[in-house]
């Protein structure tokens, strides 16, 4: 099997920030045993802003960009030394591999991404993944590590996906302040994954919670790959993850229907920085009958864009209804809004987003 592990800020550092040593040998290990019986397997961590923050003696976790940015420098560097170190006397080599969102948001970025990984698999390497805190500002302020595991799981094929964390897994309802709280154990594809309770946004050292631990199983979910959530400090959990016959944790299963590599990208890793607003008619025949959208249910603009740039399909409150490639140009879409194929001229065609270039993201919820 081909595996991407993801471990967090709260697992891979003390309270204090220093590196939790035990953790990180743990995971050499339970690395080092899945490698051995003949599974590939992928890291992304967390940490580098709470190593960097222990090492410069601060005392919290700063809320402005640029010293969060510094602190991820800082602390990147030791982060790999300690992977190094303990993957080593497995024999075992490691690459670090750090990402930002216009890896994921551009098409030949994601594929050449993608080929990097796939080729360090072919050399036998662990690729330890992160992401580039220290440019990507943005990212910074997204959050966490959570949606890149679950980006990287679907651009490298996998087969699973486990996001360890400090929890055993996925409550009916938060456990730090509801004692009744219940383990779910499994998850199928059609349930509402978001609906379900999941407690706070983060911890003080780190930026991901439940909730996006939830986001991630889906979209790994859409891309036909099993997600375990579990605890990090429990024995064996990586190994008992990947094996689909141990109960640990919460286990969201694969669906057998999957979106397409070009129409995941499309859904969760395309970067939109413009949005297409559509009329009442519009949403119901995309949404019903999967239709092409065409330029008479197209009501208004906001932000500029390119033919081929992938923007966000809202309806007319603002909800967002799909995600799709635009055949044309914002400024050739403004011409032709609101207009039938029988009022454009010759030549003009009134196809704003084909049916196989658009994701409804209201059938992913």
């Amino acid at each position: 099997m081909r595996v991407v592990a993801k471990v967090g800020t709260s697992s891979v550092t003390h309270p204090d920030g220093t590196l939790n040593d035990a953790m990180f040998t743990a995971l050499a290990s339970q690395i080092a045993a899945l490698r051995g019986a003949g599974h590939e397997v992928l890291l992304v961590t967390s940490g580098a802003v709470a190593a960097g923050v222990a090492a410069t003696g601060m005392d919290r976790r700063p809320g402005d960009v640029g010293t969060l940015q510094a602190l991820a420098a800082i602390g990147q560097s030791r982060l790999m030394e300690r992977y190094n170190a303990v993957f080593a006397p497995h024999g075992l080599v490691t690459a670090q591999v750090l990402l930002v969102p216009h890896d994921f948001g551009d098409r030949q970025q994601y594929l050449h991404a993608r080929q990097t990984m796939l080729r360090l698999l072919e050399l036998g390497v662990v690729p330890i993944i992160n992401e580039n805190d220290a440019i990507a500002n943005d990212e910074i302020r997204f959050g966490d590590n959570d949606r890149i595991a679950a980006l990287v799981a679907h651009s490298v094929a996998a087969d699973v996906l486990v996001l360890l964390t400090d929890q055993e897994g996925l409550y009916t309802k938060d456990p730090r302040s509801n004692p009744d709280a219940t383990l779910v154990s499994a998850v199928a594809p059609d349930d509402d994954l978001l609906s379900v309770a999941a407690g706070s946004a983060g911890t003080a050292r780190g930026s991901g919670g439940m909730a996006s631990k939830l986001s991630a199983a889906r979209i790994a979910s859409w891309s036909g790959i099993r997600t375990v959530i579990a605890r990090a400090s429990r024995e064996h959990v990586l190994v008992d993850a990947v094996d689909p016959a141990v109960a640990v944790g919460t286990t969201f299963l694969g669906r057998d229907r999957q979106l397409s590599a070009r129409r995941l990208w499309i859904a969760f890793a395309a970067q939109t920085e413009a949005k297409v607003v559509i009329d009442a008619g519009a949403v119901g025949a995309i949404e019903s009958r999967g239709t092409s959208l065409l330029s008479p249910g197209v009501s208004g603009i906001e932000g500029s864009f390119a033919a081929g740039d992938v923007v966000d399909v809202v309806d007319p409150t603002g909800q967002l209804v799909a995600r799709g490639a635009v055949a044309m140009a914002s400024t050739d879409l403004a011409v032709i809004r609101g207009k039938r194929a029988a009022d454009l001229g010759d030549g003009v065609s009134s196809l704003v987003i084909h049916r196989d270039e658009m994701v409804v993201l209201s059938a992913l919820r």
